[in-house]
């Protein structure tokens, strides 16, 4: 990618390096024409949802109602270059293992069935009927409670469902996905404290909120079409308070690149208004710096006769657990809060004003909460901190979760879920008569254990790349070669597929944005965004092989070679028209998918019901929770560290989607040609004897007797908290102990690793 070069960038998010980086990869993915017209297709009633994020799609889109991310996303999956089994004529897998994760996607779309062959070290050519008859054999011989039915969040509702049955009418629960490394606290969390497990927000509440409060959520990089609404608010006056460790480019400035006169003019809209730079894990500190702020100042009002600031209403008809709450907030002194957060009691003050004096809030969101071992409780914390004013269940309001992948939502709610207490499974019992399993499943991370142990005997994925997205990622691939069966169902290649089992198949699917033909004709599929609404999607796009088959279709050709005949699925006319899948989701859940067929491409989305919207808390309670921390530090059982320690955030590149690198340019942080980098404070780098630009090697703080390390990272002096540092996401998975996890979620916690520093030797030597 050329010669690495780190240098300031000064230009917002948007603008005309939004612009050149599209052309950028239009024109290396060899699509220069055709994918600019794909794009005006993207988010459009007639055409397909993006398979980026999962950001919500308007009533009334826009000519160009996609972002920076979405477009790369397109080119990527859109791409004209291929790899067939020439290709691996070509090279062995062992040779490939030495690849990047970009130069093994860059090699382009999968084309063709393949199976692994042990003797030549390479994927060959496999028909789609001898692959699913193999695999079929495989799985009945196995354990039914040995295999494992990952799901990465792309796949659609109609996929999904069918996928869900699949994996419980084969035996188990075992149905861990993408939202277990990420949102996973917030679907414990939010469940816990008002009774649904998503946010309660929607696209419209951003038309009449007068104040937003961001944590942790990188919304230039990870949703940036959200930076619509944003500019929008700012314009209006709403103040944007932002607490992020990094300073982010897209919630600093933004120039929207659909405006030719913003374009012209080269102006931007400043997003925050307050933007105070947090320690890595200080959030629940800093939330509890707010409350207590906001309840001596209803207190000081009320001893005046004024008006307090605290809806004292809505927590006497709507809350439970307020008088604790106060109580552990009254016992938070001032000097170890900020010490804990980083932050002055000034700043948390000042945030404690605006958010008084605002009559409906939205809280937003990211993996900055969720990914610490008490990312639960910091969910929880910033629900404590909206119910004090009533900020939930009235327009203009609500939490705002924001999610990844474009329907990760959505599978959960059609029964991607290794927990049955969410899975209708009497419903399913009567639908389909058979009995299903009712023990817990595996999650992503009792997965990955049961792969170290050996109990795990199959895995199954549908999407993703699995054993890239994981933590302890050099202990797991050791283990991972010792399963005797592993299915990929991709459109690229990744990692995942060279680092296999004994056995091991890779099955190219139909991307979202290409034209799926079945029995019945062209085909739609639906999908969940962020804020609960369903939509449409249809490809517009031609198949890159007559090879590939439908998701739908590889599901259910999996389910006749691995399952005994069900008399009451006719897995084959489902494939022949997806309609009939969501007659039979709505079966399933009648409540939630009413009218699905016909609402499927209703503007703005079909909006799925939700109990804390309209003020009804379905908890054990029967009201909305104040739920009390167990302490400020959200990552409280880390080994005791001197000040050579550091806490490691990962992160992902202006230039990247989750594990998917789509190139070497992180705009935003100036840094291009390179992700080999760690970026740290200056008065850290001066500590620890270091230099900017000097090469280090980083070892996890852990007493568990394993060394994780990762050699040669360049050191760039950056603005961020002295005692933490920040490095790219997958590439520094390596550092994560598979138990360092959320303790009720057991999502990874990635944002808070415990690191050593040191000169790399042969540096050192050179010099």
């Amino acid at each position: 990618m050329g010669h690495p070069t780190i240098e300031a960038y000064e230009d917002p998010a948007g603008g005309w390096g939004s612009a050149k980086s599209l052309v950028e990869i239009l024109t290396r993915e060899e699509i220069p024409i055709s994918g600019a017209a794909m794009l005006m297709k993207q988010n459009k009633p007639d055409g397909f949802q993006c398979v980026s994020c999962a950001w919500a799609k308007p009533e009334k889109p826009s000519t160009f109602e996609y972002c920076e991310n979405g477009a790369k996303a397109t080119a990527w999956e859109q791409t004209r270059k291929r790899i067939g089994p020439d290709f691996f004529e070509r090279h062995t897998v062992s040779e490939l293992l030495g690849w990047s994760d970009y130069d093994l996607e860059e090699g382009g779309r999968l084309t063709h069935p393949l199976r692994y062959d042990p003797a030549s070290d390479r994927y060959l050519l496999v028909s789609w009927e001898d692959a699913l008859a193999e695999i079929g054999q495989e799985l009945r011989g196995l354990d039914p409670k040995s295999v494992v039915f990952y799901a990465s969040g792309r796949a659609s509702l109609e996929t999904s469902y069918m996928y869900g049955l699949l994996a419980r009418m084969y035996g188990n629960n075992n149905l861990p996905d993408s939202s277990n490394m990420c949102h996973e606290p917030t679907s414990v969390g939010l469940k816990q404290s008002i009774g649904v497990p998503v946010g309660t927000t929607v696209l419209k509440d951003f038309e009449s909120t007068d104040c937003i409060l961001f944590f942790g959520q990188n919304v230039g990089s990870n949703a940036p079409r959200m930076l619509h609404p944003l500019q929008d608010a700012r314009r209006r006056g709403v103040p944007i308070i932002t607490f992020n460790p990094l300073r982010e480019r897209g919630l600093e400035r933004f120039t929207n690149p659909q405006s030719p006169l913003e374009m012209v003019a080269k102006s931007s809209t400043r997003i925050s208004t307050q933007y105070h730079q947090l320690k890595a894990g200080g959030d629940i500190a800093a939330i509890t710096g707010i409350c207590k702020a906001l309840l001596a100042a209803d207190r000081a009002a009320q001893a005046t006769g004024g008006v307090g600031v605290i809806d004292h209403g809505f927590i006497a008809e709507h809350t439970h657990g307020f008088d604790e709450f106060v109580r552990y907030c009254d016992g938070q002194a001032w000097p170890v809060l900020e010490r804990r957060s980083g932050l002055k009691r000034a700043d948390l003050e000042a945030t404690a004003v605006v958010y008084g004096n605002a009559e409906r809030v939205i809280g937003i969101y990211g993996m900055g909460l969720t990914q610490h071992r008490k990312g639960t409780e910091t969910v929880q914390m910033l629900v404590n901190l909206m119910l004090l004013r009533g900020n939930i269940g009235k327009p203009g309001a609500g939490i705002c979760p924001v999610r990844g992948h474009s329907n990760v939502q959505g599978q959960r709610t059609v029964g991607i879920s290794e927990k049955p207490e969410l899975v209708p499974l009497d419903r399913l019992k009567e639908q389909y008569g058979f009995e299903p399993p009712r023990e817990k499943g595996l999650n992503t991370v009792e997965a990955c254990e049961g792969i170290l142990s050996g109990a795990v005997k199959g895995f199954v994925a549908l999407g993703g790349n699995f054993v890239r997205a994981i933590p302890d990622t050099e202990r797991m691939e050791a283990a991972w070669r010792r399963q005797r069966l592993t299915v990929q169902i991709s459109t690229k290649l990744n990692r995942s597929h060279l680092v296999h089992g004994e056995i091991s198949y890779i099955l190219p699917c139909l991307g979202r944005i290409e034209i799926d033909e079945q029995a019945s004709g062209r085909q739609v599929v639906s999908m969940e965004d962020s804020t609960s609404c369903f939509h449409g999607s249809t490809g517009v796009a031609h198949p890159v092989s007559d090879q590939v088959r439908s998701e739908p279709w590889i599901v259910a050709g999996l389910a006749k070679a691995a399952l005994a005949p069900n008399p009451r699925i006719d897995w084959d006319a489902w494939v022949g028209d997806y309609a009939k899948v969501r007659e039979a989701i709505e079966s399933t859940y009648p409540a939630v998918f009413e009218n699905f067929n016909a609402r499927l491409f209703e503007p703005g989305g079909h909006h799925k019901p939700l109990a804390a919207r309209e003020r009804r808390w379905e908890t054990a309670t029967g009201k909305a929770n104040f739920a009390v921390p167990a302490g400020l530090n959200e990552d409280p059982d880390l080994p005791p560290r001197g000040p050579e320690v550091l806490d490691l955030i990962t992160l992902r590149s202006n230039d990247q989607f989750n594990t998917t690198v789509y190139g070497y340019h992180d705009r935003f942080r100036g840094v291009k040609g390179i992700r080999d980098v760690l970026f740290m404070h200056a008065a850290d780098v001066a500590r620890l004897d270091l230099a900017d630009g000097e090469t280090v090697d980083v070892v996890t703080e852990s007493a568990d007797g394993y060394v994780r390390s990762v050699q040669g990272l360049r050191v760039v002096t950056y603005d961020i908290p002295e005692g933490n540092c920040a490095g790219y996401y997958p590439e520094l998975n390596v550092l994560i102990p598979l138990w360092h996890h959320d303790e009720q979620a057991k999502t990874p916690a990635a944002k808070a690793i415990p690191v050593r520093i040191a000169k790399t030797r042969r540096s050192a030597d050179a010099n």
